[in-house]
C-alpha cells in the first residue's frame, strides 16, 4: 500500500519568494519530500506562508497555507488550526512534523487523526517551547533525531512522551560528489599537505578557537598543512585576528575565506584533504554531510550527531570537545593515511547511510513502524 504522508513546516519565509526561489534558498524544504516520495510514498508538503498557493514538482504537492499578515515570528502565526485543517483535507496514512518548537501546531496536527512523526532539527530542551511541549507533544506516535543519545534531555524533562517511537533519521543529505581532486584545488586556489576545510560560524558553539590552537600544534609535525575557513557569523573575528597577529607562523597557514557561495562549498569539500569540525553541539551537521558526500575524512568532536553520521567513528576521528592536543593528534594521524583508500571508504559509507535513497527508506521505515490502517480519518 501507497502510503499518503504529508509533511509539515512552519517555518515562514518573510521574503515572500516565489516556489522555485524559496527551494533554492531553503534546499532542505523539498530534499526531504523528494527522499520520500522517491521511496515511494505519496508525498504533499504543507508550507506555512504569507502569501497562499499550490505548486507541484518531481511528484511533491506543495501547499502553501496563508497566515495573517500582522503575524510576526517563526512560526505558523497563531493559527495552528489553519495547519490542522490543511491536514485534514488531505487525509494523510501520516504527518512528518518538522521541528520540536511548534507544540500549538503539532497538538493540532494530533488532532487530525494520523499518527504523527516529529523530527528534530536542532532544537535545545531548555528553549523558549519546552514548558509547553509535553502537551503538545503528548500524543505524538514518533519522534526522529540524528542520534537516539539527542533524545535524553528532551525525555528527562518530560518533553517526549515515553509512548513515543525513537527513529535515527538525519535531516538530511546533500547531492555533492568525490570529483577530480586537482582540478578542484586549480578551480579554488587551495593548497596545503595536507589542505584541511572548516566550515561554520565563528561562534562559541562552532569553537573555531580550539581549530587554531589544534592546527597550531599540528604544524610541528605537518609544516606543510593549511587550513582554509569559510563562514558567514563573525562573532569571534576579533579574537581569531589578535591570535593570528599574535603568531605570526600560524597566520601563514590559515586562510579565513568569509563567506562562499553554496556551489563553491563543493568544489572546497572535493579540493580538501580533511574535514575538521570542532562543535560543542549539532543537530545533525550539514557541513559534516556535505564533507563526506565529497569523500572527504572528517576529524571532528565526537558529539552525538558526528558520531551517527560517521558510523561511530568507522570513518576518519572523533576527538574531545575542546581538546586541541588531541585534535592536532588527530589531523597527524589523519593525514598519514593513503588518501584514495580514505576517499572511496568515506563515499561509500555515505552512499549506504547518508545519500537521498538511504534517507528516504529511512524515513519510509519510520512511517510504517507508525503507520495504521484504522488511522486515517
Amino acid at each position: 500500500m501507497t502510503l499518503r504522508i504529508v509533511q509539515v513546516n512552519c517555518v515562514i519565509d518573510e521574503s515572500r519568494r516565489a516556489p522555485a526561489d524559496l527551494f533554492a534558498a531553503w534546499p532542505t524544504l523539498s530534499a526531504t519530500a523528494d527522499a520520500a516520495a522517491h521511496a515511494g510514498a505519496d508525498v504533499t508538503v504543507l508550507q506555512a506562508s504569507r502569501v497562499p498557493g499550490e505548486y507541484r514538482d518531481r511528484g511533491v504537492t506543495y501547499r502553501f497555507v496563508a497566515e495573517p499578515r500582522w503575524q510576526r515570528g517563526n512560526g505558523a502565526g497563531s493559527m495552528p488550526w489553519r495547519i490542522g485543517a490543511a491536514i485534514r483535507r488531505v487525509r494523510p496514512d501520516v504527518v512528518h512534523f518538522n521541528g520540536l518548537d511548534f507544540p500549538f501546531h503539532v497538538r493540532a496536527a494530533c488532532s487530525a487523526g494520523a499518527p504523527v512523526l516529529v523530527q528534530d532539527h536542532a532544537s535545545r530542551a531548555e528553549g523558549r517551547s519546552a514548558r509547553l511541549r509535553a502537551w503538545g507533544h503528548e500524543k505524538i506516535a514518533g519522534v526522529a533525531f540524528t542520534a537516539r543519545a539527542q533524545a535524553e534531555p528532551f525525555l528527562r524533562r518530560h518533553q517526549l512522551p515515553r509512548s513515543a517511537q525513537l527513529f535515527e533519521v538525519p535531516e538530511s543529505s546533500s547531492h555533492f560528489t568525490p570529483g577530480d581532486r586537482d582540478a578542484a584545488r586549480r578551480a579554488c586556489g587551495i593548497y596545503g599537505a595536507p589542505a584541511l576545510l572548516w566550515i561554520g560560524h565563528l561562534d562559541a558553539n562552532k569553537n573555531p578557537l580550539t581549530m587554531l590552537h589544534g592546527v597550531r600544534t599540528a604544524l610541528a609535525t605537518l609544516p606543510d598543512l593549511h587550513v582554509w575557513c569559510a563562514f558567514a557569523g563573525i562573532g569571534l573575528l576579533g579574537e581569531i585576528e589578535a591570535l593570528l597577529r599574535a603568531d605570526p607562523r600560524l597566520a601563514g597557514h590559515v586562510h579565513l575565506l568569509g563567506t562562499v557561495p553554496h556551489p563553491a562549498i563543493e568544489t572546497l569539500c572535493r579540493a580538501a584533504d580533511l574535514f575538521v569540525s570542532t562543535s560543542r553541539r549539532e543537530g545533525s551537521g550539514y557541513a559534516l554531510i556535505e564533507a563526506l558526500a565529497c569523500g572527504m575524512t572528517p576529524v571532528i568532536s565526537d558529539i552525538p550527531s558526528f558520531r551517527a553520521l560517521t558510523g561511530h567513528g568507522a570513518l576518519g576521528a572523533l576527538v574531545p570537545v575542546g581538546d586541541a592536543d588531541a585534535l592536532a593528534a588527530a589531523i597527524i594521524d589523519q593525514a598519514q593515511r593513503p588518501r584514495e583508500a580514505a576517499r572511496a571508504a568515506v563515499r561509500a559509507h555515505f552512499e549506504q547511510h547518508l545519500a537521498f535513497d538511504a534517507i528516504g527508506a529511512q524515513l519510509m521505515a519510520a512511517y510504517r513502524a507508525i503507520a495504521t490502517p484504522t488511522t486515517r480519518p
